[in-house]
């Protein structure tokens, strides 16, 4: 069997419905490049492992391995499992509620070949039932929120979606993957952030694409009827990532001004949210989530900031670049008011 240049690895989780546009799509891809592709199934309870086992138990070249997991573990541990059994070059993580455009792995390895260091690479994305841009990577506002980068001559950015994100191996086993304990959310956020800090490039192609259906994998994170539309567990799961990442990443002068403004914003956003929505679940599910959680991890977390920051190659100034200062919640806010939680 033809050794994979590249690895392709989807979580899933009652994907059914959606998982087969992503694997397809891999399957139509042009050029002659060696894959394998990893489905790591999370105890879905839907029909998910015998449609997979069905329609790809039986390939063998390109290699399909179906992992099927005993209990949902998470999105971290998924990825982490499937890293630690792939045998490309390259990994690319991909969302299984999004699909690659034809060209994309011969896009993806060409960048790859011009990073000098090699480093995190993604595609431009576009929504699946619009067609329209959602970004080209993202930059971060201060206080760790995602804003799109729509422009095309930008190539270098804060941080790629998880949803398509390419990183070599080796440099994967370097940074140490996605940390289990965050469970889900802001690992891609973490991840380029930690890349940038040891000197590597993050950055998006200016070709190709991948299409996505924005939380149709996790519930939320899109607008609907010109309402921001998420769920309580995304939001608790991502207040306190985020904050994580701040934490962990942040040069220490910067951490010192940015962190104190950001918990006290963090808990007067919860206190208004509470009041105007009339929802005590609300803060105590969400806001007060976040200061038990940094509480509770404090050790780990002075232990990994001391890990990361040994590993620093760039200035504070150039980690800096990847960020923005117009806070992105405020902008949310001013386009489409307080947004709804399920």
């Amino acid at each position: 069997m033809t050794t994979p240049q590249i690895s392709i690895l989807i979580a899933n989780y009652n994907g059914a419905r959606i998982v087969c546009d992503c694997i397809d799509s891999i399957l139509n891809q042009r050029g002659n490049i060696p894959f394998e592709i990893i489905v790591h199934d999370d105890a879905s309870t839907d029909e998910s492992l015998t449609l997979l086992r069905t329609r790809y138990g039986h390939f063998t070249s390109p290699r399909v391995e179906i992992v099927e997991s005993r209990e949902n573990v998470g999105f971290c541990i998924a990825n982490n499992r499937m890293a630690a059994m792939a045998r490309g070059e390259y990994l690319l993580f991909l969302n299984n509620d999004a699909a690659l455009a034809p060209d994309a792995l011969e896009t993806l390895l060409a960048a790859a070949h011009q990073q000098t260091p090699q480093g995190i690479l993604t595609l431009p994305q576009i929504d699946w039932e619009s067609g329209a841009l959602v970004d080209r990577g993202c930059l971060l506002d201060p206080f760790y929120n995602p804003v799109p980068n729509l422009d095309p001559e930008r190539m270098d950015v804060g941080m790629v979606i998880g949803a398509c994100l390419w990183i070599p191996r080796a440099l994967w086993e370097k940074l140490g993957g996605f940390p289990a304990w965050f469970g889900s959310l802001a690992e891609d956020m973490f991840l380029c952030c930690h890349a940038r800090i040891a000197g590597h490039p993050v950055q998006v192609t200016r070709t190709s694409h991948y299409r996505h259906r924005q939380g149709a994998s996790f519930g939320g994170n899109r607008v609907q009827d010109q309402r921001l539309s998420s769920t309580y567990r995304r939001r608790r799961l991502s207040e306190r990532n985020k904050t994580f990442v701040m934490l962990l990443c942040s040069p220490p002068l910067r951490l010192c001004l940015t962190l104190p403004i950001h918990l006290a914003l963090l808990g007067l956003e919860g206190i208004l949210l509470a009041i105007l929505k009339r929802d005590m679940r609300l803060w105590r599910e969400i806001y007060v989530n976040v200061f038990t959680s940094l509480f509770q991890n404090v050790a780990v977390l002075r232990k990994e900031r001391t890990r990361i920051q040994k590993n620093r190659r760039i200035s504070a100034r150039d980690y800096g670049k990847g960020f923005c200062w117009v806070p992105r919640k405020l902008q949310m806010f001013i386009r489409y008011g307080i947004p709804d939680l399920r």
